[in-house]
């Protein structure tokens, strides 16, 4: 449950919609059930419903633990909720717990996205996501750029980040992503290009079927992003906005913009699995990056190595449909 602040909801609404789902027998037993919280919204009271509801995993979007960098990207909460949330959440009993940190944010020093980590190794929490701040088109800070680190600082930040938690016995399983035991479940089915349900405004779904004459039909759909457009398309039998296939010439780059971002990468079986294409063109449209040492190939599993995981961006535009 994420996509913005669903924290916001009540853990009475949230118990009702898991045993919606699973009297509908859409959630497996022990299904992994992710709750996307804002510290700045959070009511640590609700901690014991949400365990009580179903939810077993929190994802808490705390970017910085200082509150100058907070303020400057125009986040409410202060680093002291953020830390009185992680501690409360681990107080109540949920033992997975992710929390996001940003990199790259205005006025932001080496030191200070070191002592992000350090702030964040030191609560225990098992599952960290960092990721570099990237301004999105038509936000304030689009209209109103900021003073950004440069090129040489990101970098300085990113191998920082990795050496640290690596040193603290994390995984680097995606580009983002690093674990001290369990992987998040929803993500890696994203990154695998698997299908997955749109449930509520504005959400995204992904859905693949055989038709016919055998071949594989992928459709992206996205929900009306109006609660209220939503609600009355509801009443008429539909969510959806509108459907978009995935041309059998666009597979090839949406599975690999996917796959890539994974450090075990993807084997041959699953790109025939989950797309129409041909291995023995893929292999030779991946021949030059082998040859780079960018990819490794294993029998038929196929990664990015630690260099190729800096070009993936390079590597994908040779996939691109309109690319010549």
């Amino acid at each position: 449950m994420g996509g913005g602040t669903p924290s916001l909801i009540s853990p009475g609404e949230i118990h009702r919609l898991l045993d919606a789902l699973r009297s509908s027998r859409c959630l497996e037993p022990g299904a992994e059930i992710t709750l996307e919280a804002n510290p700045g919204t959070l009511d640590e009271s609700f901690f014991p419903a949400y365990l009580q509801a179903g939810v077993n995993r929190l994802s808490i979007g705390v970017q910085s633990f200082h509150d100058e960098l907070l303020q400057k990207i125009g986040r409410i909460h202060s680093a002291e909720q953020a830390l009185s949330a992680i501690s409360g959440a681990q107080a109540t009993g949920f033992e997975r717990i992710n929390i996001d940190l940003m990199y790259g944010l205005p006025g932001q020093s080496l030191q200070q996205a070191g002592a992000d980590i350090e702030q964040a190794l030191a609560m225990g929490v098992s599952h960290l996501s960092v990721y570099q701040l990237t301004i999105e088109p038509n936000t304030e800070f689009a209209v109103h750029a900021p003073v950004l680190p440069d090129s040489d600082q990101y970098w300085a930040m990113h191998e920082q980040a990795q050496n640290q938690l690596k040193n603290a016995g994390f995984e680097q399983y995606e580009v983002s992503a690093y674990t001290r035991g369990s992987a998040c479940q929803h993500n890696l089915n994203y990154w695998q290009f698997g299908d997955y349900l749109a449930i509520g405004a504005g959400a995204h779904g992904k859905l693949s079927h055989v038709n016919l004459s055998g071949g594989l039909e992928i459709n992206r759909y996205w929900n009306h992003r109006q609660p209220k457009a939503y609600l009355q398309a509801a009443e008429k039998g539909s969510f959806c906005a509108e459907i978009k296939a995935v041309a059998p010439h666009e597979q090839d780059f949406e599975f690999l913009m996917n796959a890539l971002r994974l450090k075990a990468g993807f084997s041959l079986d699953q790109y025939q699995q989950y797309t129409q294409g041909n291995v023995q063109a893929l292999l030779r449209k991946l021949s030059p990056f082998l040859k780079k040492n960018w990819l490794y190939q294993d029998g038929k599993n196929i990664s990015p190595t630690e260099e190729g995981y800096c070009f993936l961006d390079s590597m994908l535009l040779e996939f691109l449909p309109d690319h010549h």
